[in-house]
């Protein structure tokens, strides 16, 4: 196989475990669908070692060169969250084994799955705004499936909200797209970026570029548009939540950096201001939402947004010390809200709520527990010597490096309100006095194994990452300058890119 190969599989490895998880038999789905998932974190794993140690691989499908042809690029922010997304997706599906229902598997919950992970994929892989807003689109169709699963009122509630304001989102993206070909006469990016930076009616940059900035804000839940991901989020089962909670917004930002960075980096200054008021307001109502919440999901959901807030802080930077940053706290943030969220739903298999007055001496009752709740929370507040710790750190250092005193000073207090939530959940569910109704009793190992494999692993990996930072900062800053520095891309793309894969 050749190298340029590799970039086929995140997107063709989905399809064939989507199309293969249709079997009618339960145990051999979830046998079908583990291991595609596997399969696809092995590729991923693959292109993330070759991009960081060679460059940027491309592959012109169906023998068409850019900026004719559709383009699948991965340098080595793609491979970053590629390799991410298979983890995640690993991790959700063994935890699904203990946590779906019959019917819901019955009606495709792992066909859905691997169908959400081909549209993540593919969004993360595309060179071409067009392909981009297909996979968008791939991924509403699957993500709606799965958080309707099931038919609740709650559910149907939670997806109205959150489709109508998805295509909303969509219609915007498809708008700036149809402009965008209007002016520039393609969709390429590689070749948009070129077309683009020699246009001679700026005004109409900024204009595509605040379009852009809308489609993916609204995608990635910043403020003000950001109420249907709590009024949604909590809605479906705990495993959903977590896949949702972990990647959905992230393609939001990491499609916000890539088109509007690649197209548009003239026009990031200009509205740097924009996106900073943004960022911070972004950050601040998220953590007061999560503060004010007794619901684990719902609070959860709240901090999601509030963690956004850094990265579009990240985006708005926009030079490799502020990406770089972003890139790290994007890795951090993925692993440990998707740690929260499997930490929730094991106390709710032990407590039967998620609603914190409700819960209490989960410390004494299933100490392991707290300890991998401990290590997720303060990573995500940013305390030390965790994952999370490293990343704020170096998001601050590079706000004060570009004199952002203000953003600065909203990211640590938000850092500091989203400690005092974490410490809320650990008084409420791990430290008071609990229930004096029995637990209920999770017997059988295949089902303890389901739930604490992957949470473990996610906890291991925040941990991992704390201690061995200087790698995870490399490969950060070989994803930002990629970003930044956009020749690589654009030459990768329309020189050494291989047609007929």
């Amino acid at each position: 196989m050749m190298p340029s190969s590799l970039v086929v599989l995140p997107v063709l490895i989905p399809i064939l475990t989507s199309t293969s998880a249709l079997v009618r038999y339960r145990v051999a789905r979830r046998v079908l669908v583990l291991t595609g998932l596997t399969l696809n974190l092995i590729a991923c794993l693959a292109l993330l070692t070759h991009t960081q140690t060679s460059g940027p691989l491309v592959t012109q499908m169906a023998g068409h060169p850019a900026p004719f042809g559709i383009s699948l690029v991965a340098d080595a922010l793609t491979a970053i969250m590629l390799t991410i997304t298979a983890i995640i997706s690993v991790a959700v599906a063994v935890f699904s084994y203990a946590t779906i229902d019959a019917n819901r598997e019955r009606f495709a919950y792992y066909p859905m799955l691997a169908l959400l992970v081909l549209g993540i994929n593919f969004a993360f892989l595309t060179g071409d705004v067009f392909t981009l807003y297909v996979a968008f689109e791939v991924m509403l169709m699957s993500s709606f499936v799965l958080l309707t699963l099931g038919g609740e009122r709650s559910q149907i509630g939670g997806g109205l909200k959150y489709v109508a304001l998805n295509l909303m989102s969509s219609t915007v993206f498809l708008i700036a797209a149809a402009m965008t070909y209007g002016v520039a006469g393609t969709l390429n990016m590689a070749e948009l970026s070129q077309r683009l930076s020699g246009l001679e009616a700026p005004g109409i940059t900024t204009v595509l570029a605040v379009l852009y900035l809308t489609a993916f804000g609204i995608k990635a839940g910043i403020f003000p548009l950001f109420f249907w991901l709590p009024a949604s989020y909590h809605t479906p089962p705990i495993a959903v939540t977590a896949i949702f909670g972990a990647l959905l917004t992230k393609v939001g930002i990491y499609s916000m950096w890539r088109v509007i960075g690649l197209l548009f980096p003239q026009e990031i200054g200009f509205l740097q201001p924009l996106i900073f008021t943004l960022a911070g307001a972004t950050m601040i109502t998220g953590v007061l939402g999560a503060i004010a919440q007794m619901e684990v999901r719902r609070l959860l959901s709240f901090h999601i947004i509030s963690q956004i807030g850094y990265l579009v802080m990240g985006f708005g930077l926009f030079n490799v010390v502020g990406i770089t940053a972003s890139v790290f706290f994007m890795v951090h943030v993925i692993l440990a809200k998707t740690a929260l969220f499997l930490i929730s739903g094991i106390a709710y298999k032990s407590e039967g709520t998620y609603w914190l007055k409700k819960l209490g001496g989960l410390q004494r009752s299933n100490p392991f527990l707290a300890f991998l709740f401990l290590c997720a929370a303060m990573s995500l507040a940013g305390m030390p010597p965790f994952a999370g710790f490293w990343a704020k750190l170096a998001l601050i250092q590079a706000g004060l490096e570009a004199q952002q005193y203000g953003i600065v000073a909203v990211a640590i207090f938000t850092s500091i309100l989203t400690l005092f939530s974490m410490i809320k959940i650990w008084n409420e569910a791990f430290w008071k006095k609990g229930s004096t109704a029995p637990a209920r009793e999770v017997a059988r190992p295949l089902v303890r194994t389901a739930l604490y494999a992957p949470t473990i692993a996610l906890v291991a990996l925040i941990i991992l990452i704390g201690v061995l930072v200087e790698p995870m900062y490399q490969m950060a800053q070989r994803a930002a300058e990629g970003l930044v520095e956009r020749a690589n891309y654009t030459t990768a793309v329309l020189v050494n890119g291989e047609a007929g894969e």
